[in-house]
Parts: C-alpha cells; structure tokens; sequence
C-alpha cells in the first residue's frame, strides 16, 4: 500500500506540472484568436451578468439563469483552493507565485468563454426535455459519434475526480475544521453534510442552482468584505505587497523567516497549478452548469461564464493572497488553511472563525456543484436511470469522507482532475474554428 501511495504522489506532482503547459497554451491560444476579445469585454461581461436578461425573467431555452447557471458553477469551483490552495502556492513558490495565478486566469478566461460557448451551442435535451451538456455533449455532437469514446473518457474521470476533489475531501475539510475548532465529532458532521446535501439533490439542477444563486454570492461578498477590512487597516502596506508579488514572480523569493525561499521556477509551478486547481479553466467542468442556462446565445453565456474564472481567481484568491502577504505570515513557516487562519486571526479578531466559517461554506457548495457535473456525466454513460443511484452513492459517501483519512482518495482524486483536461483541450482545439466563427459573426453584427 505504501509503495501504491507513494507511486501516486509521484504521479500527482508531477501531472499538473506536465498539463500546465497545455492548459495555459490552449489559453494563450484562444485569447489571441479571439483578438483580446476577453479581456477587452470584461465590463461588458459584468454588466451582462447583472442584467434582466440574465435573471429568471429570460424567457429563452434552458433551464436555469444564466446568473444562476454562473453561480451553479462558481459554487463548484469557489472552495478550499481559494483559501488553502493560495496558502500553498505562496508557502511553496514564494508571493511570486500570485502574479503567474494571475496569468492562469487572465489567459484561463478564454479556455473557459470558449468552453461556455460550446456547452450551449452543441447542448442537447434528454428524455426528461432538459437541457444537458458539457464537453461530453460538444465531443459527441460537435465532433461526431467517432469521437463518442472521447466523450465517455471525460465523463469517467470527471466522476471520480467528483466524488474525490469534489465530495469527500470537501467532507473532511468541513469534519477536520469543526473538530479543530469547536470539537464537533467528525461523524456527526458527515451526517449532517449529508441530510442537508440530500434535500437539495432531491429538487434537481432548478434546487441546486436557486441554493447556490442564494449562497454564492453571500459567500464570496462577506469574504471578500473581511479581507477588505484588512486590506484598509493595512493599507499603507498594499503597494509593497504587489511590487513583492511582482518583483519575485521574476526574480525568485529569498529565504526570510521560516520561508525557505523559492526560485522562479518554483513561482511558476506552483502558480500555474494551483491557479488552474482553482479556476478549473481547461479541466471541462463549468461547461455542464452553462449547458443548463436560459439563453439561445453561446457567445452572451461564454462571456458570462469567463467571469467564474475572473472572480475565483482574479478577485478571491487575489484578496487571499494580499491578507497573506501584508500580515507577514508567508514568513511563519506555515501552510495550506492554518496559514491563512494565522494572517486572518493577526489581523482582525477572531478572524480564525472568519476562514473557518469560509471553509466550511465553500466546501459545501463545492459537493453541490459538483454532484450536478457527476450527475450529468453519468447520465451520458449509463442513461438517465443512473440518476437516483448516483445520487445515493453521492450522498453516502459524504459521511466516509468526513471519517476516513484521504490521502490515497485525494492523490486519485488529484491525477483524475488533472486528466479530465486531456480530452477537454483536445476538443477544444479540434473546435476552435466553430468558437471563432461564432464569435466573429457575433461582434459583425454589433
């Protein structure tokens, strides 16, 4: 079993930094064949989100907003890799390794759009007369039932990937820091989780999506208030904090404290994977929550869901990183969530809650976003009767989760994440003509 563990170890590290190269290609790719056209339509992306159209009023094909559609998604994406993930790519690659999270999302926003795009042009309706897709579906219907198998690929690993990065290391991440905290026994919380996720999964992608429409945005505003609280108690400090992050990004960081130092290498590793890790840009999830949204749009929904990339990691890891590095605590020596439990309690009272409280939510709208993705790819291997299975073996394996160590789960889990992207990517660039075109006839018309 050890020799096992430690053959995955080996592989976990070194996928990411061998898929890293094609996710952040594939990103470069699309944002210069799409002229920018991402970046320059930021604002209007923002203005798109929030209005008429993109509440329930719409009376367009779907079956969820695309508000909520984006907010379905993000609740599977916004979690512990915006807390502890950020910690880590600090702690291992020095503020360095912000800037290079920055490139991930600043080039990831064009893997994503594309992927939005083709999740609604290619979507199809199932027994039921709902709305499904996801790079399963764009494989299938876009690139012919030869590359069916592509799809099945996809949806096998994105299963696996879910009921380990997405439902039981969430579980034990909850378990692990009520324990810590206040001493709750680890089985009470799984069952709790568990009831709780069991209500929501009865009502369908409509539940999922008005939960997460409802906590998301919650989340992610009282989140980002508290660190914004300490950034203008701080504030003379912010200016040397980002030509810190700017500076090493380049040059390396040295040793100080308890921070070993980390070389430029090193901020580019572990940036790159854990920018990717948290945005998901390239790996083919979000696409199966906007597949689900009221638009007959593609180009109106991929400029929406680029802008889950840009809050998870240009907003929120951002704001993570800033508390992390103006509080001093990069140089403590610690990492993952106790490092930034530490800036957060240095900085305001009680401010280990705060990250404690921002762990627990996040996580618990992480095993509900991904229980969608999961249900989705299930329901393209096996058929629709596969729907209520999955979701009893969803909901069990909560509670296992939250009382088993996961070591040899999370580094299965890890190598699963990573591969998800390689059918992804593959029909990304097959497709990439379809993205442009599609995008070009859209901005003749404007």
């Amino acid at each position: 079993m050890e020799n096992a563990e430690s053959l995955l170890n080996l592989i976990s590290q070194n996928i990411w930094i061998i898929m890293m190269f094609p996710l952040l290609g594939v990103g470069l790719y699309f944002t210069v064949g799409l002229r920018l056209m991402t970046l320059i339509q930021i604002p209007s992306a923002f203005k798109k989100l929030l209005s008429k159209d993109a509440s329930d009023a719409s009376t367009e094909s779907g079956e969820i907003s695309s508000f909520k559609a984006l907010m379905t998604a993000l609740a599977a994406t916004v979690g512990t890799g915006n807390i502890a993930g950020v910690a880590t790519a600090i702690f291992l690659g020095g503020p360095g390794a912000v800037f290079w999270m920055w490139m991930t999302a600043l080039f990831g926003m064009a893997t994503k759009y594309s992927e939005a795009l083709l999740a609604v042009h290619y979507r199809e309706k199932n027994i039921k007369g709902n709305f499904v897709g996801g790079p399963m579906y764009y494989i299938k219907n876009g690139l012919g039932k030869r590359w069916q198998w592509l799809g099945i690929s996809f949806a096998f690993l994105a299963i696996f990937a879910g009921l380990g990065a997405g439902n039981t290391v969430q579980s034990n991440s909850i378990a692990d820091v009520l324990y810590s905290n206040l001493r709750v026994p680890h089985w009470i919380t799984g069952i709790t989780i568990l009831l709780l996720v069991g209500m929501v999964l009865i009502g369908g992608v409509k539940r999922i999506a008005n939960v997460a429409g409802k906590l998301v945005p919650i989340m992610i505003i009282a989140y980002i208030s508290a660190t914004v609280l300490i950034l203008l108690k701080n504030i003379e400090k912010i200016p040397d904090a980002l030509f810190l992050i700017l500076n090493d990004a380049f040059s390396g960081s040295a040793a100080t404290g308890g921070f070993a130092g980390a070389t430029v290498m090193a901020a580019i590793r572990f940036g790159v994977a854990r920018g990717i890790f948290s945005n998901e840009a390239g790996l083919g999830s979000a696409p199966i929550a906007h597949a689900a949204a009221k638009t007959n749009d593609p180009v109106k929904q991929g400029t929406i869901g680029m802008l889950g990339t840009f809050i998870d990691t240009i907003l929120v890891c951002t704001m993570t990183a800033l508390v992390i590095i103006i509080t001093g605590a990069w140089t403590s020596g610690a990492n993952g969530a106790t490092l930034t439990a530490s800036a957060f309690s240095s900085a305001l009272p009680y401010g280990n809650y705060i990250v404690m409280i921002a762990l627990i939510v996040f996580a618990f709208t992480t095993i509900l976003g991904w229980s969608y993705y999961g249900e989705r790819c299930a329901e393209f291997i096996f058929g629709p009767k596969s729907i209520t299975p999955f979701r009893i073996i969803w909901c069990l394996a909560i509670p296992i989760g939250a009382i088993t160590g996961l070591e040899l789960i999370w580094l299965i889990a890890d190598i699963m994440n990573a591969m998800m992207a390689i059918p992804n990517l593959t029909a990304l660039i097959l497709l990439s003509p379809v993205v442009f075109k599609i995008s070009k006839d859209y901005i003749d018309k404007k």
